[in-house]
């Protein structure tokens, strides 16, 4: 006799998530949506009873062209030389053998507010910093070298807030790899650029792909950063957004820029699982090939 049928409560065990992403997120991405393709209220919000796609038609606009093309091309060198900076920083801390306090000093800029890491670079980098102040001092400069306010200051800044986001998963990536490898390559020959461009980078892509998703994606939305060391010479999507909501009070262009940013992230978070899927097929065919050789030998050592 067969015992009594078992229950299954994996639909319940994952109803409290399915709500809360339900509430959370989809919810205000259809609120998003139809907002952008309301009218403009009198006084802000929206005419919900007028549909209409001047917030599309205004994107056609020259200056939210150019502040797109801005925002890409920022986020995108931001991104590289977080990687750049990050590939050394996971590198040594995976064969250190003080990784945890290593792991310490990398968190430890987290347990301080944004904000205030954020006015500490402009105390570094205003016109009476500590950089210009310790050049005048020592007599290199006679007045101040204007730091601030640029895009190179926000992509410096940029960087710093966002490289524990890519140090940690290339740390946890390298962490697993087999650095015996590498000693084999250098054994046949390799030089030791080489065995790292060709051993060490394709086995830890994953961990490259997700560094790449964890800085882009917060950096293509940058608020503060832009505003506060960028001037309005270095306004990206997000600060647009901003002013739409609180200053000029056009909620469907802002809720249409919003749905600009989350396309693009999401095309870039499909590309990056994609590529994924793809190098991990690649492993198993490979793996997959090695098998049956390997079966031989033994039945031809047998």
């Amino acid at each position: 006799m067969s015992g009594p049928a078992r229950r299954n409560y994996g639909p319940l065990y994952s109803s409290a998530m399915a709500i809360w992403l339900t509430v959370f997120f989809l919810f205000p991405l259809i609120i998003i949506v139809v907002y952008s393709f309301m009218k403009k209220g009198l006084y802000g919000g929206v005419d919900m009873g007028r549909f209409s796609l001047d917030a599309y038609r205004a994107l056609a606009n020259p200056s939210f062209a150019v502040i797109t093309v801005r925002t890409v091309l920022t986020s995108v060198a931001a991104t590289f030389i977080t990687i750049l900076a990050a590939m050394p920083c996971g590198y040594y801390m995976a064969k250190s053998r003080h990784q945890t306090i290593l792991l310490l000093l990398i968190i430890i800029p987290f347990w301080t507010n944004f904000l205030i890491r954020v006015f500490a670079w402009m105390n570094i980098l205003g016109n009476n910093g500590f950089i210009n102040d310790l050049l005048q001092r020592i007599g290199l400069i006679h007045d101040y070298i204007p730091f601030m306010y640029n895009q190179g200051t926000v992509v410096l800044v940029l960087v710093y807030m966002y490289l524990p986001y890519a140090i940690l998963p290339l740390y946890s990536t390298i962490d697993k790899f087999d650095f015996s490898l590498l000693e084999a390559a250098r054994d046949l020959g390799a030089g030791k650029a080489a065995a790292m461009i060709r051993i060490l980078f394709p086995n830890i892509r994953s961990g490259i792909y997700t560094a790449v998703l964890f800085t882009f994606i917060p950096i293509f939305g940058a608020y503060a950063v832009p505003l506060l060391v960028g001037g309005k010479d270095s306004y990206m999507l997000g600060n647009v957004v901003a002013d739409q909501l609180t200053k000029a009070r056009n909620w469907p262009l802002a809720s249409a820029i919003s749905l600009v940013l989350t396309a693009v992230t999401t095309i870039g978070i499909i590309v990056m699982l994609i590529l994924q899927k793809r190098d991990a097929a690649r492993f198993q065919g490979v793996k997959g090939a090695a098998e049956p050789g390997e079966g031989a030998r033994r039945g031809g050592g047998a």
